[in-house]
C-alpha cells in the first residue's frame, strides 16, 4: 500500500542531493543564517553564481511572496552575494555546520504552518488503525486485517463528498466502524489544523524533534504550498510533518501533543517560485521520496505519489481559507500517502525512530530536505521568535521605508 522496502544498510550518505535535478535553473529563494555585523536572517535566492542577499528589498520571505511577481521579483533584484551554493549546501547538512559559515533555514518567516490531514485516501486505513489501537502498535496488525477485509485496500477511487463516499459511510456505520478519520477522508470537509507556531519551523540540517515520551512515531514526506496574504499559491517546498501515533491514536483531541512540539516541523530547503517552467502541474504530478538511515544500520524507504491525492490541491488552499484570513500568507502541508507498516525491532512493533536516525525528503523539481532526529526535549530550543525577528531587522537597518 505505500510502495515501501525496507533493507539493512549503512548510515546516512551525509552529501545527499539538496538541490532540485534541474539545478538552479528554478526560481529557488530561501532564508539563511547570515554573519554581518549583526547576525540574522536573510531573504536569499540561489543562483549559478551563488546565494544572494534581497533583505535590502524583501526583509522577510512573507513581503516577497506577497509581491505581484515573485518569481519576475526574484530576477529583477540583484542583492548580494553571500556565499556559494555548494558552500551554503555542504553548511546545512545534518552533523556538518559550521556556526561561522551561513546555512539555510526554514524558507519560512512570517506565514502561519497550516497542514491538511488524511488527504490520500488509500492511506486513511492507518489512521483508522492508530485510533482503533488506542495507540498501541503491538495491536496495528491484527486490526489492520480486520478493517481491510471490511472496507479494502485501496479507497482511490472514492472522491470525498461525493455520493459514492456518502453510501460508504452510510456502510461502515452500519457496521460499527464508522472514524473521525474516515469522516475527514471521505467526508466533505477537509481537516486542516495549524502545524507549528510562527518561525518555529527548522530547516535543511537542523535536528528535528520527536518526543521522549513517544513509543511510536514516524516522519511524514509531503509537499509544501506557499500561498501568499491573496490566497495565491505561489510556489512549493518540502516538509517533514512528524506524526507521534501513539499519541494521536489515542485521541484526536491529543493533535497538538502528537503534532506541534519543539523542533517538530521541518521545511525546505528552499521554496521554488512558480515560473514558466515550474507550476501547479508539476506540484500534482511530484513523487516524493523518503529514506530513514539509521545509526544502526537501517534503511527505511518510501514514496509519497501527489498524483494519488484524494483533494485537489487547490481545494485544500480554498478549505483553509474559507472562514479565515491570513494577512502574512501561510504554509500548506499537503498530506501523505506514507504510513510504515514493516517491523523495525520486535514482530508486530511496526516502525517507529530512533535517536540519529538522519531522514531525507527529495523529489525531482524541490530538491531535498535532510534531518537528523532527537528528542523534542534535547534539540536547540527555539528563542527566535517575534519580536526578536523585528528587533533584529530593525538593528540591521532593514525597516527603514518598507514593510515586513
Amino acid at each position: 500500500m505505500n510502495n515501501m522496502t525496507t533493507a539493512r544498510a549503512a548510515g546516512a550518505d551525509t552529501h545527499a542531493q539538496v538541490l532540485p535535478n534541474d539545478g538552479l535553473q528554478g526560481t529557488l529563494v530561501g532564508r539563511v543564517w547570515t554573519h554581518g555585523a549583526i547576525p540574522g536572517p536573510a531573504v536569499v535566492a540561489l543562483r549559478p553564481e551563488g546565494v544572494f542577499d534581497l533583505s535590502d528589498s524583501y526583509p522577510t520571505m512573507s513581503t516577497l511572496l506577497d509581491t505581484e511577481l515573485p518569481a519576475q521579483a526574484v530576477h529583477n533584484t540583484l542583492g548580494r552575494r553571500i556565499c556559494g551554493v555548494d558552500a551554503l549546501i555542504r553548511n546545512s547538512l545534518p552533523g556538518e555546520r559550521q556556526p561561522t559559515l551561513p546555512w539555510l533555514l526554514a524558507p519560512c518567516d512570517l506565514q502561519v504552518v497550516k497542514a491538511a490531514g488524511v488527504t490520500f485516501a488509500t492511506s486513511l486505513i492507518e489512521r483508522v488503525i492508530e485510533e482503533q489501537a488506542r495507540g498501541d502498535a503491538t495491536r496495528a496488525q491484527g486490526l489492520r486485517s480486520q478493517v481491510i477485509g471490511l472496507i479494502g485496500e485501496n479507497l482511490a477511487d472514492i472522491r470525498p463528498g461525493s455520493p459514492e463516499a456518502m453510501a460508504l459511510k452510510a456502510l461502515l456505520q452500519e457496521k460499527g466502524l464508522w472514524s473521525q478519520y474516515l469522516e475527514v477522508g471521505i467526508g466533505p470537509d477537509a481537516e486542516v489544523f495549524t502545524k507549528a507556531p510562527v518561525l518555529a519551523s527548522v530547516g535543511c540540517g537542523d535536528d528535528i524533534g520527536i518526543r521522549a515520551d513517544s513509543a511510536w512515531n514516524n516522519p511524514e514526506p509531503e509537499v509544501v504550498l506557499a500561498v501568499n496574504s491573496r490566497g495565491q499559491i505561489v510556489g512549493a517546498t518540502l516538509g517533514n510533518d512528524v506524526n507521534l501515533r501513539d499519541i494521536e491514536g489515542r485521541s484526536a483531541l491529543l493533535l497538538g501533543k502528537a503534532k506541534d512540539n519543539n523542533a517538530s516541523c521541518a521545511i525546505g530547503p528552499f521554496i521554488r517560485l512558480f515560473d514558466a517552467g515550474f507550476g501547479m502541474e508539476q506540484v500534482r504530478s511530484e513523487t516524493v521520496h523518503l529514506r530513514v538511515a539509521g545509526v544502526d544500520g537501517y534503511e527505511l524507504r518510501g514514496i509519497n505519489t501527489m498524483a494519488s491525492i484524494s483533494r485537489d490541491p487547490t481545494d485544500l488552499v480554498a478549505q483553509t481559507l474559507a472562514a479565515h484570513q491570513y494577512p502574512d500568507g501561510f504554509m500548506l502541508f499537503l498530506g501523505t500517502l506514507f504510513a510504515p507498516i514493516e517491523d523495525r525491532d520486535q514482530p508486530g512493533s511496526g516502525f517507529t525512530h530512533k535517536l540519529g536516525d538522519v531522514v531525507t525528503i527529495q523529489s525531482a523539481w524541490l530538491g531535498g530536505l535532510h534531518n537528523r532526529v532527537t528528542h523534542s526535549e534535547t534539540a536547540a530550543p527555539w528563542r527566535f521568535g517575534l519580536r526578536a525577528l523585528v528587533s533584529n531587522l530593525w538593528q540591521r537597518g532593514l525597516l527603514r521605508g518598507t514593510t515586513l
